[in-house]
């Protein structure tokens, strides 16, 4: 298996970003509502902490996906893809990427401005100001866009499966 892209298949590194993304966020999702009915306690803040590290370490790899991306070709389509297919699979991949950032950034805003120290695996940072409302202003984004970023997971797996199975198209292949 080769590291970088070919025009017919992603890479090891590129199949690398994608599986590990989907992993973690097999995990972080339902962690993530399963905080929010946690009653205030030691265990709540474990939880919590660890879904935050799990944040960061996901905004990390999306980062560096986005930087192998920039420096890698993409696998070329076949005649079977329509343009407008195309279009709204680009939009979908872009969508995913900003709203993963969008929930990392406002789960951070969050702890930052509840007055609690974000760990961002290198240093950990900490601020001395607290207001409530933009907490709220950031938990509101971050639940949304978390719902948000579950509709668009779902539409990219749909996709997948009507092209496998539907329209007999190698797209799966190209990330395995």
């Amino acid at each position: 298996m080769i590291f970088k892209n070919s025009e017919s298949k992603y890479g090891l590194i590129s199949i690398f970003f994608h599986w590990l993304t989907f992993l973690v966020l097999l995990l972080q999702i339902p962690l993530g509502f399963y905080l929010v009915d946690l009653e205030f306690s030691d265990f709540k803040i474990s939880v919590e902490n660890f879904h935050a590290i799990l944040g960061i370490a996901l905004f990390y790899t999306t980062l560096l996906r986005l930087i192998w991306k920039s420096i890698n070709i993409s696998p070329v389509e076949n005649g079977k893809i329509r343009n407008w297919q195309l279009i709204i699979s680009k939009i979908n991949h872009w969508m995913l990427y900003i709203t993963l950032f969008a929930i990392t950034i406002s789960g951070i805003l969050k702890k930052l401005l509840s007055g609690e120290s974000v760990n961002f695996i290198v240093t950990s940072i900490s601020l001395d100001y607290f207001d409530f409302e933009l907490v709220e202003l950031s938990e509101k984004i971050h639940s949304n866009a978390s719902i948000f970023l579950l509709m668009l997971v779902s539409i990219h797996i749909l996709a997948v499966i009507y092209h496998h199975l539907f329209m007999k198209d190698p797209i799966l292949k190209k990330m395995l």
